[in-house]
């Protein structure tokens, strides 16, 4: 691990409903809070960047999601469910002595993220996604677009029953990109425990037959900077249409040419930069 961060971080773990959470920490208490929750297969190291970005205007904090590295890993698909997933992040919260958040979140971190603004909108103070659409968006996008359901087949094989026993730590790892510290990534995948990994899609992700959701819309109140690599092969670009229409404060866009799914790995300089205008705004 990269000495600079590794030396300045502070751990720690936050009781989720007796779910160990583990957390990174940078900045300073005083500060206002800031959550970051990573996505799969990927632990709070993903937001070493940003958290060295950040970290003189802000207390910035990655979190381990249930399931990985150094976060407890309860057994049972159940526990995987994302009204746990949005409890875990209100655990943390709470256990810094904060009421309130920035949440940022990438893929998973993004879905568990959006959820919180909906489900509990006292806590988010403002809300920034990566390359992870609003639910409904990535929904109506599987009911309609031929192409996302075809894209969308890694999900249907990580809901099969077996699905676990056919990762491994240098398979997952391979998905990151090259702009990854690969040892550093492969300890820590193999600290997390696949089943747990894949509970998220056979709990949370749409089933066949796909269809749009028809509940009633529950409007995000807070401020929303989306952020999308274009390049994305898992989530598709068309997922981000219509997300004006579910948020109830402004929404700013920004798209990415030449970055993936993991566009703050491909693009790490311009992602924290916008992330730190849009913040300073």
């Amino acid at each position: 691990m990269e000495q600079g961060i590794s030396q300045s971080v502070e751990h720690g773990y936050a009781d989720s409903n007796g779910v160990s959470i583990h957390y990174a920490a940078l900045g300073s208490k005083e500060k206002p809070l800031i959550v970051c929750i990573h996505g799969f297969p990927d632990f709070w190291y993903s937001w070493k960047d940003l958290m060295r970005d950040l970290s003189n205007e802000y207390y910035v904090v990655a979190i381990d999601q249930r399931g990985y590295n150094l976060s407890d890993k309860p057994k049972g698909e159940k526990n995987y469910n994302i009204n746990f997933l949005v409890g875990d992040i209100i655990s943390v919260v709470h256990h810094l002595g904060f009421k309130k958040s920035i949440v940022v979140g990438h893929d998973w971190g993004g879905a568990v993220a959006w959820a919180l603004a909906m489900m509990r909108p006292q806590v988010v103070e403002k809300l920034i996604i990566l390359n992870s659409p609003h639910p409904r968006g990535l929904r109506h996008e599987l009911a309609t677009n031929p192409e996302q359901q075809k894209n969308s087949q890694y999900a249907r094989s990580f809901q099969l029953e077996e699905a676990s026993q056919y990762l491994t730590a240098e398979k997952l790892v391979s998905m990151l990109g090259d702009n990854v510290d690969i040892q550093e990534y492969i300890e820590a995948i193999n600290r997390s425990d696949f089943e747990a990994m894949l509970n998220y899609y056979k709990q949370n992700f749409p089933r066949e037959p796909y269809k749009s959701d028809p509940s009633p819309v529950v409007k995000v109140k807070a401020p929303v900077l989306l952020i999308h690599g274009l390049d994305d092969k898992f989530l598709l670009a068309g997922a981000l249409n219509h997300t004006w229409e579910w948020v109830e404060n402004d929404l700013t866009l920004v798209t990415i040419p030449g970055a993936g799914h993991f566009v703050h790995h491909d693009k790490p300089e311009l992602v924290n930069r916008t992330i730190k205008m849009w913040l300073n705004r």
